[in-house]
């Protein structure tokens, strides 16, 4: 039986968030740069997280969304998304205002998702269901690769 699909609206919000990340990344290294990468990342966690209060109570007080439901118990390995998108701002910050600049530190930076998911995928980790790497994960992994070889060794024209 064929895996189902995504919708195609899942793609799009898919592609936006890619552009949004490169945006993300963008900003920061120039706060890194104005000030520190350590700044730089609270900063952006101390605005994401007013954001993210200003847009629950507001959800909340128009009654879109259940109060109950923000205070439910998640795994103790979940709380650690906060570290590792606060460690992730400081090394992006940092990497892009290098010799990586911006496409550089975003290619090998997707090249580290897509490594880190396919292990992530063969070993069941964090309660997902165990998914062996096929022919096109393989494909798409070299081609990343070959990709992001291209974008930081290639010579500028």
């Amino acid at each position: 039986m064929a895996e189902p699909r995504p919708a195609p609206l899942l793609f799009a919000l898919a592609f936006a968030s890619g552009g949004l990340l490169t945006l993300m990344v963008l900003f920061n290294g120039q706060m890194a740069e104005a000030s520190t990468p350590l700044f730089s990342s609270l900063a952006a966690h101390g605005l994401g997280t007013v954001a993210a209060l200003a847009l629950i109570t507001a959800l909340v007080a128009a009654g879109r969304m259940d109060p109950g439901r923000i205070a439910r118990p998640a795994p103790v390995w979940a709380w650690t998304g906060g570290l590792s998108g606060a460690v992730t701002v400081m090394l992006t910050s940092v990497t892009v205002n290098s010799a990586l600049a911006l496409a550089g530190t975003l290619a090998l930076g997707l090249l580290g998702q897509v490594v880190f998911g396919l292990a992530t995928d063969r070993f069941g980790l964090f309660g997902l269901p165990r998914r062996p790497a096929d022919g096109r994960d393989l494909a798409a992994l070299v081609l990343i690769l070959a990709g992001s070889a291209l974008i930081v060794f290639a010579p500028g024209t």
